[in-house]
């Protein structure tokens, strides 16, 4: 049997909708109610968890997860306990750290406007060194993350061997597990990041393979039907911790 790994984004959480906030009224700061690790999900975010609990409890017995694994962030956790409790599963839960959401450093809690104002130097080194592996001061890069992620990755395989695992963490981390199982390269994580960027609460499946060159394959990737069935918005906002830096372009 293979090892698979149902991965989902948090829901929608008041960070989220600070920072869209923030960016709609073009401010430099994200007024967020609480440090990152312990935002909260918006009450649509409650929501949409619940949705994923009945996608969840919809499964057939073979397909459901056994295991959980989460990120130590609220918003997470709070997506992982209340889907949990809609479909009635009692999980096994482990929280591992290497799941939180990307550091920002000193551009945490900043917008784009917010970090082309107060540092100039930093938009310009983000636009040369690219989205990908730019690290702000005290912060991480993709890369960074991507190696925890790979880190958990090769755990999961390892002691979770024939289960089905439900992950629950944040849109960057959750991109970057199907960029390591895919293979994907700089430009096509970046291009995906653009185009199809994972929404609140929606999931991607993965499964490993002894046949794919990265030993994993990415069977579903962000879907959001259990949402719509369910009546409920379709969410796809920016995070507080993980704001959309300014492009290149911008940075001319």
């Amino acid at each position: 049997m293979a090892t698979r790994i149902i991965l989902v984004r948090h829901g929608q959480s008041e960070g989220n909708v600070a920072a869209e906030r923030a960016l709609a009224e073009e401010l430099e700061s994200i007024d967020v109610p609480a440090r990152d690790p312990d935002i909260q999900l918006s009450q649509l975010g409650r929501e949409q968890a619940q949705a994923l609990g009945q996608w969840l409890a919809d499964l057939p017995r073979d397909e459901a997860p056994d295991l959980l694994w989460t990120s130590p962030y609220r918003r997470a956790r709070q997506t992982a306990e209340i889907a949990g409790s809609q479909a009635a599963l009692q999980l096994e839960a482990r929280v591992d750290e290497r799941l939180r959401d990307r550091d920002m450093g000193i551009t945490d809690m900043l917008t784009a406007e917010g970090i082309r104002a107060r540092y100039p130097e930093e938009t310009e080194r983000r636009a040369w060194i690219g989205k990908f592996y730019y690290r702000p001061p005290g912060g991480e890069s993709w890369a960074d993350v991507a190696m925890r992620v790979r880190a958990v990755m090769t755990d999961i395989r390892t002691q979770a061997e024939d289960r089905c695992v439900l992950v629950t963490a944040h849109d960057v981390v959750n991109l970057l597990f199907c960029y390591v199982a895919e293979g994907m390269d700089e430009e096509q994580v970046v291009e995906r990041s653009t185009t199809n960027g994972l929404r609140n609460a929606a999931i991607c499946r993965l499964r490993t393979c002894d046949e794919a060159p990265t030993g994993w394959v990415v069977d579903d990737y962000n879907i959001d039907e259990h949402l719509r069935r369910a009546g409920i918005a379709v969410t796809d906002q920016p995070g507080a911790s993980d704001e959309v830096g300014p492009t290149a372009q911008e940075a001319k």
